[in-house]
């Protein structure tokens, strides 16, 4: 007798269908007492763990059965196409959008869909196919407002933010939870190829302020990003002296974190002991 499950759920045909035994999966199949869409404890069915692992083999003897769900969600409303979009599985997931029962742009249970999540991770196949389908929408956003665009900006994906921008219905400047732009967050964290990307678009704003007032060049300057600070000093539209919400400018906080070559980029001289502690 076959064991039905191990102390974690996961049945034969999970492990089978997780580590890409086809022969084994094919075998388990042919067994009335097999349920082929047996989920583990967290709502994972073995189509879920094939796709995630990209063995393209097992999904596609999978996907041959009439009673196996190509969309059901775990816990975390993932579905097969979320899984195999985070984890960069190209073959999978083309193979999963040949069928009419996908939805492409399901969101899991903190509104991410497959596109942002690929997105997130770099993953420019991916993002190029899930592109291509009708009904996606390249720039939905997910928790706290963060859109594709945002988490590739964020990440330093370049190329993924290349794709991205080459959409007419992806909005730049879209604001996060916390009224921050792409580029602000590309800034923040020294992608400079992100930010020069998205300072090549007439319709993004180099100098737009976050909440608490601080632009782009304060975010590269307080964390010493000079190759950052360097191409947003190159703009006529930028303020190399504009204040945050506090009245300091950038030279404040790349002197106050020791930057000293975003210091020499700013202008030494400028630096007033006035401004607010």
């Amino acid at each position: 007798m076959i064991p039905t499950k191990d102390n974690m759920a996961d049945t034969p045909l999970l492990w089978a269908a997780r580590a890409g035994h086809e022969e084994v999966v094919r075998a388990l199949l042919e067994r009335n007492d097999i349920n082929p869409n047996k989920p583990d404890i967290h709502g994972r069915t073995p189509l879920s763990w094939a796709a995630r692992h990209g063995h393209v083999g097992v999904v596609k003897i999978l996907l041959g059965r009439d009673d196996v769900n190509p969309d059901t969600l775990d816990e975390f409303g993932q579905t097969p196409l979320s899984h195999a979009a985070c984890y960069g599985r190209g073959g999978v997931v083309k193979l999963l959008l040949e069928r009419d029962d996908i939805s492409p742009d399901k969101p899991d249970v903190d509104g991410n869909t497959s596109l942002l999540r690929a997105a997130r991770n770099g993953y420019s196949e991916v993002v190029e196919i899930l592109l291509g389908q009708d009904g996606v929408n390249p720039d939905k956003p997910g928790r706290f407002g963060r859109t594709p665009l945002w988490w590739a900006a964020y990440n330093g994906q370049d190329g993924v933010v290349e794709s991205l921008l080459g959409r007419g219905d992806v909005n730049p400047n879209k604001l996060d939870g916390g009224g921050r732009t792409p580029l602000s967050r590309a800034a923040e964290n020294g992608h400079k190829g992100v930010v020069k990307l998205l300072l090549g678009r007439d319709d993004v704003d180099p100098d737009k302020p976050d909440e608490g007032g601080l632009t782009p060049l304060s975010q590269a300057a307080s964390r010493g990003h000079e190759g950052v600070v360097k191409l947003l000093l190159g703009r006529d539209d930028v303020d190399p002296d504009r204040p945050d919400g506090d009245g300091r400018p950038p030279l404040w906080w790349a002197t106050k974190n020791g930057q000293a070559g975003v210091i020499a980029l700013l202008h030494p001289r400028r630096f007033s002991t006035n401004y607010p502690a």
